[in-house]
């Protein structure tokens, strides 16, 4: 009991959110960067081809990489997260992805040294996986370990928001350089800009991690001798099902996302005639709607219940499914924007109570592990290959068989949903 108070007198509420919410914003601001420079950039830097598209496919495949990679930041970050607290790994989990991420800002190009460029490039977005493997579930935990039952998810939705403010600055960014900036001192530096810059992110993440005191329910499980060697074999012996309903139930959240930011920019720019500029414009508006129903939909959860939310959401995410072709081929500026809107509110809905969701499955001494391997382990089946995968459905079928794709997805988390296991462990 001292532990719980000393630990809650430390920890204000104040710094507890704010040191959620900085590193998770930090960790997708390098995150998005790299998506933006996979679609606008990397194509003719690390994948020159006389086919294009290729290019453009090589690239998103470096993309992959770090979903391929986060699990095993979630099981190398969840164990010690598990074993040592959430505070001195989550320090860890940062600087690694920032590391990677400024690394890439200083990468010749293929021009320069060859195949070695995109060699490189796929190692260093192989660091922003795992790193981001490990900072998720412990800033979701560093929040809802120092809520009130009846906040948890409203506490866990302060580490969610980092993603839509992440995704705006990238987003900003890039189109703040390619407004100022000349196409061809774009493409020779500019784009290296917002790589080098994250460092002084990263800076003062590191200065409001270090400052910040383990959570409440990791000291109690301490206190109580509740450790246990490796959590992972734990978690993998007693809490599969779990684990492998609570990656389906996230599947759609992830399937959503990456198909509304990567594909719709990449898909647009390309075979729908919209400049970079004025498509980056229309994401970064719709993104207002994702990080303003991440609350709503928190405050919602907290009434209602987690699991009940996320079923309505994603049986709402199935039938928009149905307007992908009719919203994106409309040749309307006016639709599309909205068709964005509402793809990009439906996210925030699903999202916003989802890291408080996949908490509740697991108890203390695996819930780093727990948390972490299902939401990364959900980003592998939902968007590791879905930028790619859809480019080909468009391509060789059309945007109908995008739609499909997000809807069959939905179909499959509605059913984990379902069947998930509803016991709520101690916090």
């Amino acid at each position: 009991m001292n532990n719980n108070v000393n630990s809650l007198n430390k920890n204000s509420l104040k710094h507890v959110l704010f040191g959620s919410l900085i590193g998770t914003t930090i960790e997708f601001f390098d995150f998005y960067i790299y998506a933006n420079a996979a679609v606008l950039v990397f194509p003719q830097l690390f994948f020159p081809s006389a086919d294009s598209t290729n290019s453009v496919l090589l690239s998103l495949a470096t993309f992959s990489i770090a979903f391929l990679s986060r699990p095993i930041g979630s099981a190398v970050f969840g164990h010690y997260g598990d074993k040592i607290g959430r505070k001195t790994t989550l320090v860890i989990a940062l600087l690694t992805m920032g590391i990677s991420t400024v690394c890439i800002g200083f990468l010749p190009s293929y021009a320069s040294i060859g195949i070695a460029a995109p060699l490189l490039l796929m190692l260093c977005r192989f660091g922003q996986g795992v790193g981001l493997g490990g900072e998720w579930g412990g800033a979701v935990l560093l929040a809802i370990e120092n809520a009130p039952p009846n906040k948890r998810a409203w506490y866990g939705m302060f580490p969610q928001l980092g993603a839509p403010i992440g995704l705006l600055l990238s987003g900003g960014v890039f189109l703040l350089l390619t407004d100022t900036m000349t196409a061809e001192a774009f493409i020779d530096y500019g784009w290296r800009i917002p790589f080098i810059a994250s460092s002084l992110l990263v800076l003062v993440g590191f200065y409001i991690r270090l400052n910040i005191t383990e959570t409440p329910a990791f000291e109690n499980a301490k206190e109580e001798k509740s450790e246990i060697k490796v959590p992972f074999f734990t978690l993998i012996k007693f809490y599969k099902n779990q684990l492998i309903f609570g990656t389906l139930a996230a599947m759609t959240t992830f399937l959503l996302f990456y198909l509304m930011t990567v594909f719709t920019l990449s898909w647009a720019t390309s075979d729908l005639d919209y400049s970079k500029r004025d498509f980056l414009l229309m994401q970064l508006f719709s993104v207002l709607f994702f990080a303003m129903f991440i609350p709503i939909s928190a405050l919602i959860a907290d009434k209602i219940g987690r699991r009940k939310t996320l079923i309505y959401v994603t049986v709402a995410i199935a039938l928009f499914g149905f307007l992908f072709s009719l919203a994106m081929n409309s040749g309307n500026t006016v639709v599309v924007t909205l068709f964005l809107c509402v793809g990009m509110s439906l996210m925030g809905c699903t999202y916003g109570p989802l890291g408080t969701f996949l908490s509740e499955l697991f108890p203390t001494n695996v819930r780093y592990s727990g948390t972490s391997l299902a939401f990364n382990m959900s980003g592998i089946i939902g968007a590791a290959f879905a930028p790619m995968a859809a480019i080909w459905l468009a391509t060789n079928y059309s945007l109908t068989y995008v739609g499909f794709y997000l809807s069959v997805a939905s179909l499959a988390s509605i059913i984990a949903l379902l069947v998930i296991n509803k016991k709520e462990h101690k916090f």
